[in-house]
């Protein structure tokens, strides 16, 4: 799977085509994060081929709905839950990531496993991704950011076009920093 651009999250459901011998095969739903929904169903058949031994010429999808962020306006902790393949061998993982979207802390996972670990990104498996409440953090750089009383630096202070048109030179110095 190509990684480009922002990762959506998507719920795909398909099964087995019916046959003689089962007229109502099971149902087999995914949930999975892709750039786009054809990328998502051709997840969905590596996972179902893989795990349930279902090919894609001998079953269906019946359904392929990107999901909604439920709020996507405050900020969570997300803990993801994934599996990837090194050189070395199979490994599993736990991290965490703080956004407003699922889709997002995950397209930061796969930036972060590329850069840190070299893991392309068809080599990932997110097994779960779930909403961490503040206290439950294990992480040091999410666990910085619930304090309350937070305070950050202000950058450097840019000035307005009539004080960069005032005279030259002056008596008295700019003050940039505050």
């Amino acid at each position: 799977m190509k990684c480009k651009g922002e990762l959506r999250e998507f719920r795909v459901v398909g099964r087995k085509l019916p046959s003689e011998a089962v007229p109502n095969p099971p149902l087999y739903r995914c949930r999975l994060f892709a750039p786009n929904h054809v990328a998502a169903k051709s997840r969905f058949w590596y996972f179902v081929s893989y795990y349930k031994k279902v090919k894609k010429n001998a079953g269906e999808i019946l359904l392929c709905k990107q999901v909604p962020e439920s709020t996507p306006g405050r900020v969570k902790n997300f803990g993801v839950w994934l599996r990837y393949d090194s050189r070395s061998g199979t490994h599993n993982m736990y991290r965490e990531y703080r956004d407003t979207k699922v889709a997002r802390a995950v397209t930061s996972c796969y930036r972060d496993m590329g850069a840190r670990h070299r893991a392309r990104p068809g080599s990932i498996q997110i097994m779960k991704v779930q909403e961490v409440a503040a206290k439950d953090c294990k992480r040091k750089h999410v666990q910085q950011l619930h304090d309350s009383k937070i305070k950050f630096p202000l950058p450097r202070k840019t000035m307005s076009k009539s004080r960069q048109n005032a005279p030259r030179f002056s008596t008295n110095k700019p003050r940039l920093f505050y």
